[in-house]
């Protein structure tokens, strides 16, 4: 079996050693993509099996220009390195086999991921996946399709919808939820919670929408069977 190629589009002297070490662990043979020849490295795509990608602004058009230059060779793997400040702005690539993680994470964490990218399936196991109706939520690879089409989701509105829908029947509070899916860390209000539902019932349109449901007075719940149309 041919060894696998990992590129390091890694800028932080801290980053490059722990993604090095790890590599050096894995047994992959490492390419690196600095400076003037990064755009060059990272549009031969097919010359490795995974790319992991430090990104310092704009995270947005940073992750559409990584996906689209991947986009001849949907083998190859992509590992996105973000601040936790990004995390609020971040889409997961939804043609490509991506996850991410933030730039302090510890390398343990880092290699589970590098693992799951480089040998397994782009398209999970079963058990990633979760079915409702013609929606798939792939929990392996971060991406929600529709009757075969990407859904346009934002991390955090992925997050709020993959926890809800695996969780299914169950009420949340909206303090449960900025817990659960936001962290302890996050101090805002749970109006936020709000927004963020309003925003996935309009992207996942008005059937799939009614799987989530309003629970007056306390929050929110996923439906797996199919709802009526007065059940709100």
């Amino acid at each position: 079996m041919a060894r696998k190629k990992v590129l390091l589009a890694v800028d932080s002297l801290e980053n490059t050693y722990k993604f090095t070490q790890i590599c050096k662990r894995l047994d992959v043979e490492i390419l690196s993509a600095r400076g003037h020849v990064q755009d060059k490295m990272l549009a031969s795509s097919n010359e490795y099996d995974l790319l992991v990608y430090e990104i310092h602004s704009d995270v947005l058009d940073e992750v559409a220009k990584i996906e689209q230059s991947m986009l001849s060779d949907n083998d190859t793997a992509l590992l996105l390195v973000v601040e936790e400040n990004m995390i609020s702005e971040l889409r997961m690539p939804a043609h490509i086999s991506a996850d991410f993680v933030t730039a302090r994470a510890s390398a343990a964490e880092c290699e589970i991921r590098m693992r799951h990218l480089l040998w397994s399936s782009a398209e999970g196991d079963a058990s990633d996946l979760v079915r409702v109706g013609g929606m798939i939520i792939n929990l392996a690879t971060y991406q929600v399709t529709i009757n075969g089409e990407p859904l346009d989701l934002t991390y955090l509105e992925y997050a709020l919808l993959s926890f809800l829908a695996t969780h299914p029947g169950r009420t949340f509070s909206r303090q449960a939820l900025l817990h659960r899916v936001w962290g302890l860390d996050y101090y805002g209000g749970s109006r936020t919670v709000d927004v963020h539902v309003r925003r996935i019932r309009a992207k996942l349109g008005p059937d799939l929408s009614l799987h989530l449901k309003t629970v007056r007075g306390v929050g929110y719940l996923w439906q797996d069977q199919t709802p009526r149309l007065d059940d709100e």
